[in-house]
């Protein structure tokens, strides 16, 4: 009685489970383990994200704090009197200052500070003095570390920084 209500026969309704049960089994897709893959792949990306955020924070608070110390110098400068000037034609408005007195002003007070977290090395370089005998100016150059980056680069993980203050003593 074929019609309606009658059942598969029993080769063909086995023939259609093997064949259900064969596409589904694990393995077969060929993609398993695809998905640990791109896992492992985006922690890679985030660490590094981390790694590079870390190294240019870092370093953006370094170049802050050799401002602040480039500021202090330069005032400490600026309040360098140059007796020479002073001798010669007295105080006017502002302190007069040389390029000797500014120079050897931001020495000593770099001398008597400890410096910053982070940096290397640093030192007075070139444009440090006065342009008109009453402005003092100081440019302090550095080398930072780049934390976390000497693992990858090695002992050469710093950056070279420079930055420029100017300060003025006036009289009154």
């Amino acid at each position: 009685m074929k019609g309606r209500g009658a059942a598969p026969s029993p080769s063909r309704a086995g023939s259609e489970s093997a064949a259900t049960s064969e596409s589904t089994a694990p393995g077969d897709s060929g993609e398993d383990g695809q998905i640990s893959l791109y896992i492992l792949g985006m922690v890679i990306v985030a660490l590094m994200l981390i790694v590079v955020t870390v190294g240019i924070t870092a370093v953006a608070l370094a170049r802050t704090r050799l401002m602040d110390a480039a500021d202090s110098a330069a005032l400490v400068a600026a309040n360098a009197l140059d007796e020479r000037v002073y001798a010669g034609t007295g105080v006017g408005e502002n302190i007069p200052v040389s390029n000797a007195t500014v120079a050897q002003a931001a020495t000593d007070h770099l001398a008597s500070i400890p410096p910053p977290p982070g940096v290397i090395s640093w030192w007075i370089d070139g444009g440090t003095g006065t342009v008109d005998g009453e402005v003092a100016q100081v440019t302090l150059s550095s080398r930072v570390r780049i934390p976390m980056a000497g693992a990858v680069i090695g002992d050469r993980a710093s950056i070279g920084i420079t930055v420029t203050s100017r300060a003025r003593a006036a009289t009154r």
